[in-house]
């Protein structure tokens, strides 16, 4: 078996959360997903699980995190190009997400940021390797 990776998310609404992960082009697995959990499929080798609070305390002794007003992670998607860039994030904001920032500009690499209802930060990327500096700037 290929490595995979599970990203969990604790969610207020998981019905909500479930459209917003469809509209930025997730699909669902049935497989792992029921009234409290939503498998989310973004490759064949990286999922989000969506879990209902409940559901998501059930695996830690710590408390959760409020995401709306601290930041818990950073999650990076890459795409093909900046248009699939620019037609993620725009379903994402019309399926309700924010942007909280800027689009960057990095030369090799285009960035976008978008935030889910819960607050969970996602940064969608396309990345030109040919465009790399060979040198990185010293700070």
């Amino acid at each position: 078996m290929s490595k995979q990776i599970f990203i969990n998310l604790a969610v207020t609404e998981l019905q909500r959360s479930l459209d917003f992960y469809t509209a930025l082009g997730f699909t669902v697995n049935p497989q792992f997903s029921d009234d409290t959990a939503k498998c989310m499929v973004w490759s064949e080798h990286i999922f989000v699980m969506l879990l209902t609070q409940q559901r998501f305390a059930s695996f830690t002794t710590k408390p959760i995190a409020d995401t709306k007003s601290k930041i818990a992670g950073l999650f990076s998607l890459s795409t093909g190009s900046i248009d699939e860039i620019n037609r993620i994030v725009t379903n994402g904001l019309h399926a309700g997400g924010t942007e909280p920032t800027e689009m960057k500009d990095y030369g090799f690499m285009q960035q976008r940021t978008i935030e889910d209802f819960d607050g969970h930060t996602w940064e969608i990327f396309y990345m030109d390797l040919s465009k790399m500096p060979t040198k990185q700037p010293v700070e």
